[in-house]
């Protein structure tokens, strides 16, 4: 690929995921102090990504494999991204920014596969070359929490503002991508086979992938807990600059990923599998009892820790789904457990975590609200002991045992993974 190819499609990634990592990290944080929405309202808000998770393998089967081209559909939901984020801003009804927040998802997550798609088009060896562009992705992330965190804008709706204008000038620039005409047929019938194929859907009836998929979805239910909660949690406890600290999160992911072959020679999938959900509940103990004074080792462990949450079970289980699935079925397969993961789990998750968090709300003076954090976070640890022990009693990987070379991890790896 020439370097000048290289470069736009690494913007591309840096803008995608400085939008989604603006606006998601520091919602929790702002909706519940000058907004004063409740933990369940906030549960729901932050859990519309995974509503867009539910539908946006129907829309990228239905708009852009068949009739529109990439970078068009892109450049279009990004531009009804930026005005329903704008408004969205501004709200101070529940239900009207819930419904904003809710149409702008279904409209972002697509985007997410959209961008992969459009950069394996213009590539001869994706193992190769996808991953050095897909990392501008974690580093857009990077770069909007310690934006956000160093202007000290967390508690406002600022962040919002600074999602919709990114995405403005992400919907101008994927005008300026290479032309990717849809691959599929206009007049080919579209139906669930099309999307979730009957084959890759039969991978269920194999005892251990049936293990693997239960148990990634029930993971993915304490998972929201941390996704929405965190900054709140960590601003309430009073660390300064929390959005730019929990950036350690996704630096620690990089790190991992480029230690993921060498743990996977020694390891193999099962304890993979295991590390990472063994990760979680140890996180989770961290938040528990850590505090900024004493205990802040703790709440950099917990936050630290997410590179192993991460990469050592989701990336772990992308690898062991293309190992299990024949080629022609890979993307499907992956697909389909993206849609119960991100999708359903997450969906779960974000109803819980909310009614969770709202039972364990403390009222304090001047009507602020503050939360019993060490009790909501014992409940997360707790959920994922139980399926961490679900797991490692049940799963085998004796059927086909799962030993990958560095080049061959990089694959699923920079095909798949979302950043977290």
């Amino acid at each position: 690929m020439k370097l000048q190819m290289r470069t736009r499609l690494s913007a591309m990634m840096f803008l995608e995921y400085f939008i989604w990592g603006a606006w998601y990290v520091t919602l929790g944080t702002w909706l519940s102090g000058p907004l004063h929405f409740t933990g369940q309202e906030i549960g729901l808000a932050a859990g519309a990504t995974s509503v867009g998770a539910i539908i946006a393998p129907f829309f990228v089967g239905l708009i852009a494999d068949r009739l529109f081209a990439t970078q068009k559909v892109l450049a279009l939901l990004h531009l009804l991204g930026a005005a329903l984020l704008f408004f969205a801003s501004s709200q101070v009804s529940f239900g009207v920014f819930y419904a904003l927040i809710l149409v702008y998802c279904l409209c972002f997550m697509p985007t997410l596969a959209l961008t992969n798609s459009l950069s394996f088009r213009q590539m001869q060896d994706t193992k190769a070359e996808f991953g050095s562009i897909r990392v501008l992705g974690s580093l857009g992330w990077i770069i909007a929490g310690l934006l956000i965190g160093t202007l000290k804008l967390e508690a406002t709706s600022k962040p919002m503002q600074l999602a919709a204008l990114s995405s403005l000038v992400m919907a101008i620039y994927c005008l300026t991508l290479p032309p990717t005409p849809p691959l599929g047929s206009r007049t080919d019938r579209l139906s669930m086979s099309n999307i979730f194929p009957r084959e890759a859907i039969a991978l269920l009836k194999e005892r251990s992938m049936l293990i693997f998929v239960i148990a990634s979805f029930f993971i993915c239910i304490p998972l929201q807990f941390y996704y929405a909660f965190t900054n709140l949690f960590l601003n309430q406890v009073g660390v300064q600059n929390a959005a730019g600290k929990m950036t350690g999160g996704q630096m620690s992911e990089l790190l991992c990923m480029v230690l993921i072959p060498w743990f996977f020679r020694r390891l193999g999938v099962k304890y993979m599998l295991v590390a990472g959900m063994a990760a979680w509940v140890l996180r989770y103990v961290f938040f528990a009892f850590g505090g900024v004074t004493d205990g802040m080792w703790m709440l950099w462990g917990g936050i630290l820790l997410h590179g192993i949450c991460y990469d050592f079970f989701f990336v772990t289980g992308q690898i062991y789904i293309d190992q299990k699935a024949d080629v022609g079925l890979r993307a499907a397969a992956q697909g389909l457990i993206t849609f119960i993961t991100y999708g359903l789990g997450m969906f779960v998750g974000s109803w819980l975590s909310g009614f969770v968090v709202e039972r364990y709300t403390l009222k304090v003076a001047q009507g602020a609200v503050t939360y019993d954090w060490r009790s909501i976070w014992l409940f997360s640890a707790i959920v994922s002991a139980a399926v961490l022990l679900f797991f490692l009693f049940t799963f085998s990987e004796k059927e086909r045992r799962v030993r990958l070379s560095a080049s061959e991890v990089d694959a699923p790896l920079g095909s798949n993974a979302l950043p977290q």
